[in-house]
């Protein structure tokens, strides 16, 4: 299985208003839910109005379309990284998942991951 490195810094906050986000941007995800606005984006796109902001991110996807009956793929990834004391931020979209860590832990991630098979694109 391909895992392909993002080239950008990533960001992971808060917002109060979905106005805040510039939606014309090349790379964000939005999570809303009854309680909160959550946005990952690049680093350089975050909103000048954030309620809460963390950055210091690297992320990667897992390449290709994944289909809905596939099971498994981002546990045994979460598993490796855990087992290696790596946390993450996931992300899943329609075609795949994005799995983020803390930009000290993104190469030993990597690492990690091409020695259990995984190919690093």
């Amino acid at each position: 299985m391909e895992l392909k490195k993002l080239e950008y810094d990533l960001t992971v906050c808060k917002v109060k208003s979905e106005e805040d986000i510039d939606l014309s941007k090349d790379f964000y995800f939005i999570g809303k839910t009854d309680e909160e606005i959550s946005l990952v984006c690049a680093t350089k796109d975050t909103p000048a109005q954030t309620t809460e902001c963390d950055d210091g991110w690297k992320g990667f996807r897992i390449q290709g379309v994944l289909d809905f009956s596939l099971i498994g793929i981002l546990s045994k990834i979460s598993t490796i990284l855990a087992d290696n004391k790596i946390g993450i931020f996931a992300v899943s979209t329609y075609n795949t998942d994005y799995i983020l860590v803390k930009e000290e832990n993104f190469d030993r991630a990597l690492e990690v991951l091409a020695k259990e098979g995984y190919t690093i694109v």
